[in-house]
């Protein structure tokens, strides 16, 4: 959760410096974002393709469980959809691609953010955000009420790094394989998902 707040902390120190022009630099007429996403990108690859762990955790997976991260990606893309429902000013695919960030906040906000415009990036960011906080803070009850998988639903592309830790606490160490999978999956789906929802 810390460092989701400090997240947070710098969004709210750009949005002031952009407020009162306080960067002489005009960040709106330059390529920054699209060579940040790259760098991004790329850092995304080494953290995943420098862990050892990871195929050892795919092969000892139980395989009814696979089907976790889809429907994961498919409930919120589902709830996304209804919500344009009642905000006539969103499409259905703008709201899908912000859901479709899946918690991944960085990643995912940049891309809306080159695609639609920073204000459909800024909800992104904070849509995302406040799905990591949320998964943090209610995982006991998350656990208590709907069982141990649904933090990990609840949790999205996070569940691999920022709420693991909360996750084997509250619903076992036996379903950290789990939720590393989980999030590996999800999280490897943002880019495309977000890209497709972005140019329809």
């Amino acid at each position: 959760m810390k460092g989701s707040l400090i997240i947070v902390g710098f969004f709210a120190i750009g949005t002031l410096c952009g407020i009162f022009h306080l960067i002489p630099f005009d960040m709106t007429e330059s390529n920054i974002s699209f060579y940040a996403l790259c760098a991004l990108m790329f850092c995304v690859g080494l953290s995943i393709g420098n862990d050892p762990q990871t195929l050892k955790n795919f092969r000892s997976l139980n395989p009814r469980l696979i089907f976790l991260p889809a429907a994961t990606i498919m409930g919120t893309l589902s709830a996304a959809a209804l919500v344009s429902l009642i905000l006539p000013h969103r499409s259905a695919a703008e709201c899908m691609a912000v859901g479709s960030g899946f918690g991944y906040y960085s990643l995912s906000s940049i891309f809306i953010t080159e695609y639609k415009g920073p204000e459909l990036g800024t909800i992104a960011l904070l849509s995302n955000i406040t799905r990591e906080i949320m998964t943090l803070l209610c995982a006991p009850l998350l656990v208590r009420w709907f069982g141990n998988l649904a933090p990990i639903a609840a949790g999205g592309a996070t569940t691999m790094d920022t709420t693991l830790p909360i996750i084997t606490r509250y619903a076992g160490q036996q379903f950290a394989v789990v939720s590393i999978f989980h999030g590996f999956v999800t999280d490897f789906s943002v880019p495309f998902l977000v890209t497709f929802f972005c140019s329809i």
